[in-house]
């Protein structure tokens, strides 16, 4: 019955069938709801409360479970329920499989555990191109570019063939590492040497590469020469890169083709608003939010997670002018971690409710 379910689509009833079994459901009954529910993506902390509803019956999960299971924490930020996971199958010696090592090595990656994800990386004996490229994806992603080529450069040693995940892992571990050249050098050695297939992701990431280092002009001949379809991304990162350097005229550019492709995007607006701005631009600015106005466009507020006496709270940053935050303050003297991530650079002041009541950070 909970496999009818699970194929029509109707995860709750499949949850409540598993709920109402008279005999302690094995574990392909948990496996196929687990999976279901991280698939559907509506409920997820429900996947990790199956997890340990199926351990508190006896029944042992399989590495099914958690392959199903560890999407699940990465796409919560549950760091804690990562690492059950991996001491999990650490206890059950699961690291045999590639497959388990990668996912828990992004999910480590992608909660900002860099010791973790490392600790597993260092427990898969034989590593594919997946698990190398987690691992090299992972310190890009944190900025700690010289590691993750360091890495790559190990995984060539070991003959492993590298594929178009770890060309954009390498790519954007030269970003990090401010190396534009070595970007170049290695898009042409990934194309031509190792015949990996460039796609609007790679070409996409060089154009970030190259912005990042100041090269916009460079950039935005990777752009008109680019053999593939140019993707918003593309334009984005040359508008956020002219924004860095104030460039203007490109910004105009990347701004008019993102308005075509992405005409209901508030933060192509805003973002070339903020080009005008930054360069004393102010009416140029209005005419842009205003433009904005006409088209009945608003920018979405910022958010974020964060874990607070065990539970999962959700920051909205509405329009910045204020933000309440009484529930997550410390005493002055100790650190204050909301776990912001936010997808632009703002100013936001935020209001401390302690003895320096009027002083804004």
């Amino acid at each position: 019955m909970i496999s009818v379910y699970v194929r029509s689509g109707d995860v709750a009833a499949a949850a409540r069938a598993l709920g109402e079994m008279d005999v302690v459901p094995t574990a392909s009954c948990f496996n196929s709801v687990i999976a279901a529910v991280a698939e559907s993506g509506d409920r997820p902390a429900q996947a990790v409360e199956l997890y340990r509803r199926m351990q508190g019956m006896g029944v042992r999960p399989s590495l099914i479970t958690l392959l199903a299971l560890v999407p699940v924490c990465t796409a919560l930020g549950a760091l804690g329920s990562v690492r059950e996971v991996h001491s999990f199958a650490l206890r059950h010696d699961m690291f045999a499989s590639c497959h388990l090592g990668s996912s828990l090595i992004e999910a480590y990656g992608q909660c900002g555990s860099l010791v973790g994800a490392q600790r597993v990386f260092d427990l898969v004996d034989e590593r594919d191109v997946v698990v190398w490229s987690a691992m090299v994806s992972a310190y890009a992603f944190h900025g700690h570019g010289n590691v993750a080529m360091s890495l790559f450069r190990r995984m060539e040693l070991d003959k492993v063939r590298p594929d178009g995940i770890m060309f954009l892992g390498v790519l954007k571990a030269c970003g990090h590492a401010g190396r534009a050249d070595e970007a170049l050098k290695y898009f042409d050695v990934l194309t031509k040497t190792h015949g990996v297939e460039a796609c609007g992701d790679h070409y996409s990431c060089l154009v970030d590469v190259l912005g990042r280092a100041g090269r916009l002009h460079q950039a935005y001949d990777v752009i008109r020469t680019m053999p593939v379809r140019v993707t918003a991304k593309a334009w984005g990162a040359l508008l956020a890169a002219c924004r860095k350097y104030g460039e203007v005229g490109l910004a105009e550019v990347a701004a008019r083709a993102l308005f075509e492709i992405e005409p209901e995007n508030a933060g192509n607006f805003v973002s070339l608003a903020n080009v005008y701005s930054g360069l004393g631009m102010h009416e140029e600015a209005e005419r842009v939010r205003r433009d904005m106005e006409q088209r009945g466009l608003q920018s979405s507020p910022g958010s974020s997670w964060t874990i607070h006496r065990k539970s999962r709270r959700r920051l909205t940053f509405g329009n910045f002018k204020f933000i309440r935050i009484h529930n997550f303050c410390v005493h002055e003297n100790q650190t204050l971690f909301c776990g912001l991530i936010l997808s632009w650079k703002s100013c936001i002041n935020i209001k401390f409710p302690s003895g320096n009541a009027g002083k804004k950070r």
